[in-house]
């Protein structure tokens, strides 16, 4: 499988950016991921550690950004990688959201809105109303609340936070349920941890509203060889990121409930 896409090419970071206190977003430049869509995905090498999993975030006049939270030895690694840096990138890969001219909503938990905050942006002169709905642990981890505030109208955003130090204090499904029942929405996106994505899943469910998922597996390989990111019938990086409801109906007993590890073994949410 050594397609175009799949070999790795090696480039530079032109920008690191913080975000949070445990978040930065990296730039660099790749002809290949000029064409990425939002909720596509590349594999990013880091040089004598490990190969990682990263949604894209932007694609603007070429350059390319992805969004890291250090939560584990890669990603730390990843921190302390400043511009000019080498690394190596094999994508764009899976398939992408698709686009709704209706009125949309967007629900996005921690990095989760991150390819969010892309396809708010391409849909932005597109659609009748954008909504975003945001939720994080605490204020310090919310993220791109300036971008999201130039592409949505702030009475179209909700915030949330666990501890209430910004916006609501309450899981971010909370204030959805109300927004859901009161709203007419033509499309639902949402990206963010699996047990936040299965509880929207029958949230969109009970209301027959349309929703469409990005899930974060663990991705060794990006290609579906590997099988460590398979849910139900499907390989979240072949076959994914995004599903349809039909497609999480079909996977909904195990939605939310565990994961593959590196071991092979399953592990709880």
């Amino acid at each position: 499988m050594l397609t175009a896409n799949n070999t790795m090419r090696t480039t530079q970071i032109v920008n690191v950016r913080s975000e949070s206190p445990s978040t930065k977003t990296f730039s660099f430049t790749d002809k290949l991921c000029n064409k990425a869509k939002p909720g596509q995905f590349v594999m990013l090498w880091i040089p004598g550690i490990d190969e990682i999993p990263l949604s894209i975030m932007d694609v603007t006049n070429g350059v390319t950004s992805v969004t890291v939270k250090a939560v584990g030895d890669a990603t730390r690694h990843m921190h302390a990688l400043e511009a000019g840096a080498t690394i190596g990138i094999r994508g764009p890969f899976g398939n992408s959201f698709t686009e709704s001219r209706g009125r949309v909503l967007l629900v996005g938990g921690g990095t989760g809105t991150a390819p969010l905050l892309f396809l708010a942006k391409q849909l932005a002169q597109k659609t009748e109303r954008l909504s975003f709905v945001e939720g994080a642990k605490t204020k310090d981890e919310l993220l791109f609340v300036k971008e999201i505030g130039g592409v949505c109208q702030e009475k179209n955003i909700i915030t949330t936070t666990e501890d209430g130090t910004a916006g609501l204090q309450c899981l971010v499904t909370q204030p959805l349920a109300t927004l859901l029942d009161k709203e007419r929405f033509d499309m639902i996106y949402t990206c963010g941890p699996e047990v936040m994505v299965k509880k929207i899943f029958e949230m969109t469910e009970q209301r027959k509203l349309p929703l469409e998922a990005s899930l974060e597996r663990l991705m060794r390989c990006g290609i579906g060889l590997c099988g460590s990111c398979v849910i139900g019938k499907y390989r979240v990086c072949r076959d994914g990121p995004v599903f349809n409801a039909a497609q999480l109906r079909e996977v909904k007993d195990e939605l939310g409930i565990s994961k593959i590890g590196f071991d092979g073994s399953r592990i709880p949410f």
